[in-house]
């Protein structure tokens, strides 16, 4: 009977998630139309959930559980968490710290994925079955509360970037059948032996082994190490308090807003790697992620010609993607569940979401079977094969079952 409510909860988080991934969306596109008028961009969790029970402010240099990683850079961020860059000082190597938000409820959702994740390790020892390996998993406490880490593999670029860098043209077939190979693999395992179902495959959630661009692969570009930052007795920077946005010019919030990127950002542009972010890049529909997990990155950024990766000229950017290793892993399972035991029916992000879950009738493992399907469609094509709107008297989520957009 006691988990009934952990899983009445599960649920409602699930719900949530998915609903903040929404809104998210909904401001990127804004942003996209309207200009800088947003409080947070698809590269900017914002100011306002750094409180308690939310974010934990990290930056450059800060070291977590007791000196065993030191964070280089931030790569993500997602409604659950953020995610960064950081060195295994017993290993020597790179690895994706994510740092949950510190409040009951994501903590929670935090030691479900953990358990799934050490089934998903535990099975798959030499590493071969394509999907992301938890390393380690630990608490840290800070002044926001206790927030539960996990550390994992360092990862590349997700597909969404490698659709990016071939300007939304497709890549070709052979490349595409490559990737969906590494996809089946990792889908095999989950479902067949597993009874996992991951419930929010899509671009964002397939990590590249290595990064499209070399140059941003901290493992091959040569980047100095940051070290361990000195302790102080100064408290880490905190948010501006919400309610003085009330009376401000749109001038006065952009420039706060800068202001706040900078000093929660103290770190260079994520490359996109990693482990997912809740990435609900998304973990967020926009993050692992995984990384999100990887980088979060919203449907307003999927507008041609906007956000995403500008360095180097078209013709250099799809040179890189021609040569990119296609070999990938599945990332972020913060809404993954079993065939056996399922926590919510409100999975998939929109564009991804089957028949079954939009109908409100029971799903299984054929449920990312269809997101794999549009994610196939997409990498070839460069655009959604499903791009639900809303009408005069439904909005986007009814919409997938009345008036879709079909390539």
């Amino acid at each position: 009977m006691a988990e009934a409510p952990a899983a009445s909860r599960r649920a409602e988080e699930a719900g949530s998630r998915r609903r903040a991934e929404e809104e998210m969306e909904a401001a990127a596109a804004a942003e996209g139309e309207e200009g800088d008028s947003s409080d947070y961009t698809s590269e900017d969790e914002g100011t306002e959930d750094y409180r308690r029970g939310g974010y934990h402010a990290v930056r450059a240099g800060d070291s977590f559980k007791h000196g065993a990683y030191v964070v280089q850079s931030k790569l993500g961020w997602g409604h659950f968490s953020t995610v960064w860059l950081a060195w295994d000082t017993a290993h020597s190597r790179y690895v994706a710290l994510k740092v949950q938000k510190s409040a009951q409820h994501y903590t929670e959702a935090a030691m479900d994925e953990i358990k799934i994740l050490r089934q998903i390790a535990d099975g798959d020892p030499d590493d071969s079955r394509c999907v992301v390996k938890l390393l380690d998993h630990f608490k840290h406490a800070g002044p926001n509360g206790s927030h539960v880490c996990m550390v994992f593999e360092f990862l590349g670029d997700n597909l969404l970037s490698l659709i990016k860098y071939t300007d939304y043209r497709g890549i070709p077939l052979p490349m595409v059948k490559e990737i969906c190979r590494h996809v089946l693999i990792g889908l095999d395992y989950l479902h067949r032996e597993l009874s996992i179902i991951h419930t929010d495959l899509k671009p964002e959630n397939i990590l590249l082994v290595s990064t499209i661009d070399p140059s941003k692969d901290p493992r091959k570009s040569g980047v100095p190490l940051v070290m361990p930052a000195a302790k102080t007795d100064q408290p880490p920077p905190k948010a501006p308090a919400t309610s003085v946005n009330g009376g401000l010019t749109k001038s006065q919030k952009k420039k706060i807003r800068k202001k706040a990127k900078r000093a929660a950002a103290s770190t260079s542009e994520g490359s996109g790697a990693a482990a997912s972010a809740d990435t609900d890049e998304s973990d967020d529909r926009g993050d692992l992620s995984t990384a999100n997990e990887g980088s979060p990155s919203q449907d307003g950024d999927r507008k041609r010609g906007t956000g995403g990766h500008r360095r180097g000229s078209k013709g250099t950017r799809k040179r890189m993607a021609m040569q990119a290793d296609l070999n990938c892993k599945l990332v972020d399972f913060g809404n993954a569940c079993w065939t056996y035991k399922q926590f919510t029916n409100d999975i998939q992000t929109r564009q991804y979401r089957c028949p079954e879950v939009i109908l409100g009738s029971k799903y299984s493992t054929s449920a990312d079977l269809w997101s794999f399907a549009c994610i196939c469609f997409e990498l070839a094509s460069g655009d959604v094969l499903f791009d639900p709107h809303s009408g005069d008297n439904f909005d986007r989520d009814e919409g997938q079952g009345r008036e879709v957009r079909w390539h």
